[in-house]
């Protein structure tokens, strides 16, 4: 699991509606190809985050929760892939050795993980973590701290600057 530090944006959300608009901004913003770590506690916002950012990449129609089937991919319009995957339900790294990622690469644009530190090290290098979660004051609105984790991640934290 990736840890914010001083070089990490801080963004705050009131409503789900917010994860998803940023979750957009993000997504116009994304290279050719990135991976991205979605943390933080049940119900923080990472699957309300990974539509938005799915459908601005032009996925339309119903974009499910992978928390029963771990992966579901989509069809983008460049003939490449979306993954968003789930592993909240994984009890062991190994059980990905069933999902075939190895294939899933090959036609990769964009990967959304949450729960990676489940994975531990069978997943491809995160580009960009994001880390959602509640402030301790108990408020509802949502603190989102997002860490670039390769020059691909600065491009797009740089990029999500410039268009504020």
């Amino acid at each position: 699991m990736t840890s914010p530090d001083s070089d990490a944006i801080l963004l705050h959300s009131a409503t789900p509606e917010t994860t998803a608009a940023v979750a957009e901004r993000l997504a116009a913003c994304c290279p050719d190809a990135a991976v991205v770590y979605l943390e933080g506690e049940l119900g923080a916002g990472k699957s309300v985050f990974a539509r938005g950012f799915l459908k601005a990449l032009g996925v339309s129609g119903s974009i499910k929760s992978p928390t029963y089937t771990l992966i579901e991919t989509y069809a983008l319009q460049d003939g490449r892939d979306a993954v968003h995957m789930d592993l909240y339900r994984i009890a062991d790294p190994d059980e990905l050795d069933y999902l075939a990622l190895d294939a899933v690469l090959e036609r990769l644009r964009v990967m959304l993980v949450e729960w990676p530190q489940r994975a531990e090290d069978c997943l491809p290098t995160a580009d960009l973590a994001l880390h959602l979660n509640w402030p301790a004051d108990g408020t509802e609105w949502r603190q989102a701290t997002w860490q670039a984790l390769s020059p691909t991640g600065a491009h797009l934290l740089e990029s999500m600057a410039i268009a504020r």
